[in-house]
């Protein structure tokens, strides 16, 4: 009996517990069920079974390829190292393209490489058009540029395609006659002259762009500006002048991202020349942008830029032919799947001569392979209007740069024929106790860097035998 007693009073304190503040009808369903869970201990409760039967989707492995079976060592090292896409994306593209978290080519930085999705998302995609570096466009990136129109004051110039819209800041030009070519103002340079012979109205020009909405083409006029327009001789080139008043307009005008059809400046507009290449074009390294970035040519065209990877070594052969093997058997509807699926290196094109894609060159001559050297792992500070420096290692006359004495050791000359401890560039390669600052190549983004044994053991012998230009 006491047993008893003991069990209903922990039942009861239990009833209490569960149904404290509850209405007299749930306090008495809440004792009702403490009662019943107290009577399943230590008894064989069968809580049933739901007859459910999942629907599981089928996966499929991934249709590979038969393998390379030849005997090339370089297309075998490609297949061992790179067997797919993804592999591809992890090993060379993540590590070499979106280094220390991303700080190259992220959410920030066009194109964003850092996931699988995101590199599948270059293939088809445009070109990098940063506007305010407009001398790195290639012309084959360029678009078919936005309409500018005027229709008001006796002058009607019909839709003209925009090569490029620059602001001048600075007060308006307030003289006789027409303003000078580089007066403060907005300045848009057309495709195609203007008729007539009007030089001066004061009217709206509208900015149009073509849209395909539910089928249909149609232009839209994306953006106003009323002001008198200068049209200069040649009449391809207007300035809208702009008062304290109009700022804020032509900001958020230019805010809006205006197409231009000649986006470098150089009077060549890419879309109407050939069609505009993309990032990476399926079945077509040879006219992928990326890929020509990485080469610094692109159809016998030098490519404006940097080359790339900018603050990493040059790809090696076999990640070359990783890259050109993918590029050549990715499907123009292509997704992130398709990167799973091996690379087929046994039907790749670019599998009979490899070594045709080696970045530094061969053989131990300054045109061949020391020059290369020092422009793909160099170039990236040591190139362009603003070398590190002052030393340009990019372009013409660089050999001749290297004659002459260092900005930080004056008395040791860059290179010295025949004596390679007196070559200042050489020893700032190894690492020498005699150099002031880093050795070179230096990495901004991971504080390290420095070239190859092979690439260094070359630079050696070319100084050793005279460092000569041309042979």
């Amino acid at each position: 009996m006491k047993m008893i007693r003991m069990t209903n009073m922990i039942a009861q304190r239990r009833v209490s517990r569960l149904s404290g503040g509850l209405p007299g009808g749930l306090r008495v369903g809440a004792a009702v069920l403490a009662l019943a869970g107290g009577c399943t201990v230590g008894t064989s409760f069968d809580p049933g079974e739901i007859q459910f039967e999942p629907e599981r989707p089928e996966t499929e492995a991934p249709d590979d390829p038969a393998p390379y079976m030849g005997d090339d060592a370089l297309v075998l090292e490609a297949q061992s190292n790179f067997r797919t896409g993804i592999e591809l994306h992890q090993k060379v593209i993540w590590r070499t393209c979106t280094p220390n978290g991303g700080v190259c080519h992220n959410s920030k930085e066009f194109p964003d490489l850092r996931t699988p999705a995101n590199f599948v998302n270059a293939f088809g995609a445009s070109c990098n058009v940063q506007y305010g570096e407009y001398q790195s466009v290639y012309d084959r990136c360029e678009r078919p540029g936005d309409r500018f129109r005027i229709a008001g004051g006796g002058v009607n110039t019909g839709q003209i395609e925009i090569g490029w819209i620059e602001s001048i800041p600075g007060e308006y030009y307030d003289g006789e006659g027409l303003p000078p070519e580089d007066s403060p103002g907005l300045h848009i340079h057309l495709a195609d002259p203007i008729a007539g012979e009007q030089t001066e109205v004061y009217t709206n020009g509208e900015f149009q762009r073509t849209f395909i909405n539910d089928g249909k083409v149609e232009d839209f006029t994306f953006a106003e500006y009323t002001t008198l327009w200068s049209i200069l001789p040649g009449r391809k080139h207007l300035i809208g002048e702009v008062r304290d008043f109009q700022l804020d307009q032509v900001q958020s005008l230019l805010s809006v991202g205006v197409v231009e059809g000649d986006a470098n400046r150089n009077d060549v507009f890419g879309a109407r020349q050939d069609d505009p290449v993309h990032l990476l074009e399926p079945g077509s390294p040879e006219t992928s942008y990326l890929i020509a970035r990485l080469r610094g040519t692109m159809a016998g065209e030098d490519i404006p830029g940097s080359r790339m990877p900018l603050a990493n070594s040059p790809f090696t052969i076999p990640e070359m032919l990783a890259l050109f093997c993918l590029v050549e058997g990715f499907p123009d509807q292509g997704t992130e799947a398709d990167l799973n699926r091996g690379i087929d290196y046994a039907n790749c094109s670019y599998s009979d001569d490899p070594a045709g894609l080696n970045l530094l060159g061969e053989g131990v001559t300054w045109s061949a392979r020391i020059s290369k050297i020092l422009e793909f792992n160099c170039g990236g500070c040591h190139g362009g209007d603003s070398p590190q420096a002052g030393l340009n290692l990019v372009g013409d006359d660089v050999y001749l740069r290297l004659l002459e004495p260092s900005t930080q050791v004056p008395d040791l000359p860059l290179i010295t024929p025949g004596v390679p401890e007196e070559s200042y560039l050489y020893l700032k390669l190894i690492g020498d106790d005699a150099i002031t600052g880093n050795p070179m190549p230096y990495n901004p983004l991971t504080g390290e860097g420095t070239l190859g044994e092979a690439e260094i053991a070359d630079i050696l012998t070319w100084i050793t035998n005279g460092a000569v230009e041309n042979e």
